[in-house]
């Protein structure tokens, strides 16, 4: 019997632009209900995502697209434990976050350490000189911090490398891991690590066969994140797992794989990246989730939660 498909658009509005492959601050998604199970189809077509329109086409029909088919899997896994009333963020651990910070503001990196979090992960890769100066700035001003600094890819190796060594040694002490630090390439990223002694971390884009990384990334709205973790443990890598910068539906299935990845993967799961309803504006979803911290709130309700924001959205049926 096919399933009955309904869905309701929404938009977030970034505080600023979050990524540094757009400049844009709208980003559109949608919150889709597979028959009693709800899920988070939240496209980044700058990443290589196809539009909401081909994912809400492919959830009618082929089911081709890695978005929606983990859309899917929410769903069901949503509608199971609504079936049975069971919240699912409760008894079971949550990984604590690092902080997002796609911006260079000395006042957020200040107030994410005044609300305790001990490492930031740094969006770079557009001005490599001006974010040498924040990460120098920054270390000196809050030593305590680690941090994560993500590329996105868009620099090359030698850029990557002449950035790390300009860096006095008390900032690049601090320096956790690079993200995505240059396109993939086994023999360049090796050879990276090799020279500059810092973990690499890979994104989705290379997926199980990454061996030159030392951190698996792991995004539950795009990645089956058994097969990555079981990957990285294999090879002693840390994964890490993230939110999609999404709805805040989204965040809370990110942060159920990153709960049950910590059981079953014990030692391999670092301080993930689960907290991003702050980069945008505020909603009666992301008010659900509390204040920015470390520590994952669930937003209370059966399954994923939100039971009664979810009953009053307009819906409209798909097929």
């Amino acid at each position: 019997m096919p399933e009955d498909l309904w869905f309701w658009k929404y938009r977030l509005t970034a505080r600023q632009p979050v990524n540094a492959r757009t400049a844009r601050r709208d980003y559109e998604g949608a919150l889709v209900r597979i028959g009693e199970g709800f899920a988070c189809l939240h496209p980044w077509p700058e990443l290589g995502d196809p539009t909401l329109a081909k994912c809400l086409e492919d959830l009618r029909g082929a089911r081709r697209w890695a978005l929606v088919r983990r859309a899917l899997r929410c769903a069901r896994e949503d509608a199971d434990a609504r079936f049975i009333g069971d919240p699912l963020l409760e008894e079971i651990d949550v990984p604590e976050s690092h902080a997002t910070l796609p911006w260079h503001d000395a006042r957020i990196v200040a107030s994410a350490v005044e609300k305790g979090f001990g490492r930031v992960k740094l969006k770079v890769g557009r001005d490599l000189a001006k974010e040498a100066d924040f990460l120098v700035e920054q270390t000196a001003a809050h030593p305590q911090l680690r941090w994560r600094l993500d590329f996105n890819e868009r620099p090359d190796a030698a850029q990557v490398t002449a950035f790390f060594r300009s860096l006095p040694d008390a900032a690049a002490g601090r320096v956790e891991f690079f993200e995505d630090p240059c396109a993939y390439s086994e023999p360049v990223w090796n050879r990276l690590h090799g020279e500059l002694r810092v973990p690499l971390a890979v994104d989705r884009e290379a997926g199980p066969q990454a061996a030159a990384a030392q951190v698996m990334v792991v995004k539950p709205a795009v990645d089956e994140p058994w097969l990555l973790a079981e990957a990285a443990a294999n090879r002693g890598q840390q994964v890490i797992v993230t939110s999609y910068m999404e709805h805040p539906l989204g965040q809370v299935f990110a942060a159920w794989e990153a709960a049950k990845l910590n059981v079953h993967f014990a030692g391999f799961v670092g301080v993930c990246g689960l907290q991003t309803h702050h980069l945008f504006t505020p909603s009666d979803f992301a008010e659900r989730l509390g204040r920015w911290s470390p520590e994952f709130k669930s937003p209370g309700g059966t399954g994923l939660g939100f039971d009664d924001l979810l009953e009053r959205l307009p819906w409209k049926r798909l097929n």
